[in-house]
């Protein structure tokens, strides 16, 4: 599968285009007694809970000059808590048969934990401790880091890797967006325990998490939780990240990397996920570069010409800008083809849109492809949580099909026109690309 841009948000992808067949879900909100919402999705049938908690602000929030703490901070949050250090804490999990998890992208701090009913007390404090007291004791950040610093160092030979780099600083260049989440060679070294209490303390705070739980769970039981659980948290967090426009122009860039293939990103701005377009928009993407055989892209650059394996876009949405991307890999002396190939696709759907073949395929494909794909509480309730990340409202599996359907081909001509720009879109080629000239 073809890794459109590293640091693509989640949420976006799974709640607009993998919902599951439950078309009617229950979902309830629900306030805690002090004041922390969430949504819910009662399940007793098996008896267990899955809870997924969020916090806007991510590596976005980290400092100038310390870049990669909110990460180091999140894969630290489990080696140990309270009294205990990291082995200790993982017998308390396992011992209750509690699964969590914690990530961090570059918009959000993830926490996801499932655990039994006859455990749910137990696990919860468990889990608290880790969310409020985390240790961050020395050896387990210097082996954590360890682990980051290997990442980095791989990336640095990795031509996908490569790509995404030079993509992010010339779209968001001066805005966090430019940096990789992970942190930098230069400045992950240098990052201290207090740099992580710091991250810690800036990134999970109550003013600006979501919450969404399905399974064996009462609403009056969920609110009592959201206190025990959040309720010690910092009430507010340092200011977020403004918006920024992607700086790209048309053009090429061209890094070298030794081997018999280049991989080839492009992209230029996108739209708004609350844009009144954004289905049409969606339609359009699934048709010129969506991840079926029959889209445009894979047709004419891997079907009749056989220059990649495989070829793909993405409409990416950012809590604070967005893109329309896509990416591939190419032998060296086929880059200039499949470059313009992929330049003649983005202009002819602009110019002539699709057929009425094509929406309704498209439509039926979009409102059909979920049955049971994503049953089950956990996917539920990173559903239900991503949803509320993005804006959408609770009743949003009930309507979705019905937006989805309602677009017109008219619609979808005049979107074309305006969203896919051939002469914008930026080329960033990392290899040995015969015959295509830079224009940096």
């Amino acid at each position: 599968m073809i890794l459109l841009f590293r640091l693509i948000p989640a949420a976006l992808a799974l709640v607009l285009f993998a919902l599951p067949a439950r078309a009617a879900l229950d979902i309830q909100t629900v306030t805690s007694p002090g004041g922390i919402t969430a949504w819910l999705v009662q399940e007793d049938n098996i008896p267990f809970t899955a809870l997924e908690i969020r916090f806007r602000g991510g590596s976005s929030l980290d400092p100038a000059g310390k870049e990669g703490a909110v990460n180091l901070m999140t894969a630290l949050i489990e080696e140990g808590s309270g009294e205990m250090d990291a082995q200790a804490f993982a017998a308390a999990r396992d011992g209750l048969a509690a699964s969590f998890g914690f990530s961090s992208d570059i918009d959000t701090v993830a926490v996801s934990a499932q655990f039994l009913t006859e455990n749910r007390d137990q696990a919860i404090d468990l889990l608290r401790q880790a969310i409020t007291t985390p240790r961050f004791d020395a050896d387990a950040v210097e082996r954590v880091r360890g682990q980051v610093l290997a990442g980095l160092r791989s990336d640095e030979k990795d031509p996908d890797s490569i790509a995404s780099q030079i993509f992010r600083l010339q779209a968001f260049a001066g805005h966090p967006y430019a940096e990789d989440g992970d942190g930098r060679l230069d400045t992950v070294p240098g990052l201290t325990r207090d740099d992580l209490i710091a991250a810690h303390k800036a990134t999970l705070t109550r003013d600006r998490v979501f919450v969404a739980a399905a399974g064996d769970i009462s609403a009056e039981e969920l609110g009592l939780l959201l206190d025990e659980l959040l309720g010690d948290l910092p009430e507010t967090g340092p200011a977020l990240p403004g918006r920024v426009t992607p700086a790209l122009t048309g053009g090429v860039t061209v890094q070298d990397f030794p081997g018999p293939q280049s991989v080839v990103m492009f992209g230029h701005s996108g739209i708004k996920r609350d844009d009144p377009d954004f289905f049409a928009a969606t339609i359009l993407n699934e048709i010129l570069g969506g991840g079926r055989f029959s889209a445009r892209l894979m047709t004419e650059v891997r079907e009749k010409r056989g220059l990649t394996y495989g070829i793909g876009t993405s409409l990416v949405g950012y809590d604070n800008s967005e893109l329309v991307m896509g990416q591939t890999a190419v032998a060296n002396e086929k880059v200039a083809e499949a470059v313009d190939v992929i330049r003649a696709e983005w202009a002819r759907i602009a110019a002539n849109g699709i057929s009425e073949a094509d929406l309704e395929a498209t439509k039926t494909y979009l409102t059909g492809a979920y049955p049971l794909r994503f049953d089950g509480n956990g996917p539920l309730a990173s559903i239900m949580v991503n949803m509320q990340l993005i804006g959408l409202p609770a009743d949003y599996p009930k309507t979705r099909n019905d937006k989805v359907n309602a677009v017109t081909l008219e619609d979808v001509k005049r979107v074309a026109a305006t969203l896919f720009r051939a002469n914008d879109l930026r080329f960033v080629i990392v290899g040995q690309p015969v015959g295509v000239q830079a224009t940096d």
